[in-house]
């Protein structure tokens, strides 16, 4: 684990691995780097041998998460999260890098083509595009910032598959160990979130039912002549059919997966979602 202090001061986690074109991995609003385990192991091994080219996979926490400081809730949102991207890329002295972004991860790259188009080289949506469903974000609204229901992680992983019957299938049992573990940590008999809980309070405004959501597809639209992917998980309540569809229409070009037995949102070992990332790497290198 390594760190940078962002210009407020707020001390933001990251990890960097691998030799080649970078790979910058972006999580999604709740979680951290670890939902990336599976894309760093892949494209750059510690041990193993690589099974794939090599490349340079960085991956951070956003403040308020995962190993990262916790800070002014005011400062929870993507355009900061974009400006502490910038900051890492600017620490390691990387003029551009490919952004992989998990739903918030994907918003913040959305960010990036406003506040600092010419620092990507392309961009992979997991599960997440300019148009957000509303069904998802009450789901969000339900959960976070609240404390696990569960008293184990061992409880937690054996729960998993029933919770999201409707949304995932054949899943194996450590994959959702390792889900389980991502999202909480176990400490004193019980678990606990891995973010600010902080984060709700950030979020719930923008999410209230008589908020208008902005347009973001004009950012979308920004990141024209850069290679793109979308990967999308079939029972996805957050990326819909419909939004997945016009992405397409503007970028016919881009590369695209839509995930059976995924919803929101696919874990990236999937071989489609793999195959879009490799189509993007090549073209943006």
């Amino acid at each position: 684990m390594k760190y940078l202090e962002a210009s407020d001061g707020v001390r933001l986690a990251y990890d960097d691995r691998g030799a080649g074109p970078v790979l910058l991995c972006l999580p999604g609003l709740t979680r951290n780097m670890d939902d990336f385990e599976e894309v760093a192991e892949h494209y750059a091994p510690r041990t193993a041998p690589r099974t794939a080219p090599g490349l340079r996979v960085i991956r951070m926490d956003f403040r308020g998460r995962g190993a990262s400081d916790p800070a002014d809730p005011a400062t929870y949102n993507p355009p900061q999260e974009a400006r502490d991207v910038l900051a890492l890329l600017d620490h390691l002295g990387l003029a551009r890098a490919c952004i992989l972004g998990t739903s918030r991860g994907g918003l913040v790259a959305l960010m990036l083509a406003a506040m600092g188009r010419d620092r990507l080289s392309g961009v992979i949506f997991n599960d997440i595009g300019p148009e957000v469903m509303p069904e998802g974000l009450a789901s969000i609204m339900d959960h976070i910032g609240k404390p696990p229901a569960f008293a184990s992680l061992a409880e937690a992983a054996a729960a998993l598959p029933r919770l999201y019957e409707d949304s995932f299938r054949n899943v194996p049992a450590d994959t959702w160990a390792d889900f389980a573990r991502r999202l909480w940590r176990e400490e004193g008999g019980r678990l606990h979130l891995r973010y600010d809980p902080r984060l709700r309070e950030a979020v719930a405004p923008a999410f209230a039912p008589d908020v208008k959501a902005p347009d973001l597809w004009p950012l979308f639209d920004a990141l024209d002549g850069l290679p793109l992917g979308l990967i999308r998980g079939a029972h996805s309540n957050i990326l819909s059919a419909r939004t997945a569809a016009e992405m397409r229409r503007r970028r016919p070009d881009m590369a695209f997966v839509e995930l059976a037995g995924r919803g929101h949102v696919p874990f990236l070992d999937e071989p489609g979602a793999r195959a879009v990332i490799d189509t993007v790497l090549a073209a943006a290198q």
